[in-house]
């Protein structure tokens, strides 16, 4: 092959680029498919809403082990190789779901899933270096509201399906999808150059002085993980309020209004520009003071399904502008170790989404919607703190 034809086939083409987001999308959206849906399993399998709740949190911690074990493998290893074989391991999780036939099973198969479902965390870092640094903004903010956009998606579809064909069937469904991506992937990921050799223990303490050798990255990953958080717990406790009178809806009903935060994704589309103008750091505090405020009304409108169809929206723009602003910023960062800073920050997106998921259910028992709202609100103004008093820092990523 010639090296222009090499030069050519590592390029980010749009179509390369749509499908790396297509597959970012269903890994990511795999973590989700069982929040809508914890009320239907609970009663087919016997358990506790509460017990079943822990599916999601499992998943979630399940997804950050396999971020710090698996994602940093993506500065030395094969990826034409490597993305496949974890996205084909992430089928197998999920058949195994779909035919789980007690709890323990399920929770077990969810748990390996979050363990697997990490090849949207290797093709965002992957995207990053193919892409010709003026584009680098623009590329790696579709790729990564892909992946935003899968979480959403993947309530709705997950809904809709439990209620036409049972809660299994979008697992087996899921596989189905994750099997055919593989092989695409292998297709059209570029042969690239060979990647630094070092030892598997080396590779994940690296992690750690490589997020300590930039002193921009402790704050984008703090204010990156509260801002998961609040995202994580807004919800997983909407699905308490859903159900709850005087709404009573359905899994599908619930996932339908994963639509309305598709419209927040799409726009936050739009936030790789505002990396690429060097307007990063301002538009992180534009999107927390949004979030706020998204916050406050969701207490205001509690009651009324059209006023929590316009916080969603206004949340989603928020949260995910965040999402896609503090992952550019580190991926924009010299050096080769790209997949060890994607590693950071989705570490501490998800141990924040974990945390989230799991002070849902005691705060709902506590103080219902207030409680989970007063406690997002509070997570959101610690992030605006530290980005306010951490400003300068954040600019070296900028």
């Amino acid at each position: 092959m010639s090296k222009k034809s090499i030069k050519s086939d590592r390029r980010m083409t749009l179509a390369k680029t749509v499908i790396f987001a297509v597959a970012s999308g269903l890994a990511v959206g795999n973590l989700y498919l069982s929040q809508p849906l914890f009320e239907i399993i609970a009663t087919s399998l016997g358990v506790s809403s509460s017990s079943a709740a822990m599916l999601v949190t499992v998943t979630q911690f399940g997804y950050a082990l396999g971020i710090f074990l698996l994602v940093p493998l993506g500065d030395v290893l094969n990826r034409r190789r490597l993305i496949p074989l974890i996205l084909s391991l992430s089928a197998v999780m999920l058949i195994v779901s779909a035919i789980a036939p007690t709890f323990s099973v399920l929770l077990a198969a969810l748990g390996g899933l979050g363990l697997t479902t990490v090849s949207a965390q290797l093709l965002t870092p992957l995207a990053s270096e193919l892409a010709e640094p003026e584009r680098r903004g623009r590329i790696v903010s579709t790729v990564a509201s892909g992946a935003l956009i899968g979480i959403l998606l993947s309530r709705t579809i997950s809904g809709l399906v439990a209620d036409l064909i049972g809660w299994r069937a979008i697992f087996g469904l899921a596989a189905g999808v994750a099997i055919i991506l593989a092989i695409i992937l292998y297709k059209i990921i570029p042969q690239l150059e060979p990647r630094e050799r070092i030892s598997y223990p080396r590779l994940l303490g690296s992690v750690f002085t490589t997020v300590a050798r930039h002193r921009a990255v402790p704050p984008t990953l703090v204010i990156s993980a509260a801002n998961f958080a609040v995202f994580s717990l807004f919800w997983t406790s909407l699905t308490y309020l859903l159900t709850a009178s005087p709404f009573s809806y359905s899994a599908g009903q619930i996932g339908l209004l994963g639509l309305a935060g598709l419209a927040g994704a799409l726009a936050a589309r739009r936030a790789g520009v505002l990396h690429d103008r060097g307007w990063s750091v301002p538009a992180t505090g534009g999107a927390l003071a949004l979030l706020a405020l998204s916050l406050v009304a969701a207490l205001v409108v509690k009651s009324l399904i059209i006023g929590l169809i316009i916080v969603i929206i206004v949340l989603d723009i928020a949260t995910q502008t965040n999402l896609v602003l503090g992952q550019t910023r580190l991926l924009a960062l010299p050096g080769s170790a790209r997949s060890r800073l994607n590693t950071a920050i989705v570490v501490s997106n998800f141990l924040g989404g974990a945390i989230g998921s799991v002070i849902a259910g005691p705060l709902w028992a506590f103080g219902g919607w207030t409680a989970i709202m007063v406690a997002a609100l509070v997570i959101t103004i610690a992030g605006l703190i530290i980005w306010s008093a951490l400003r300068t820092r954040l600019s070296d990523a900028a």
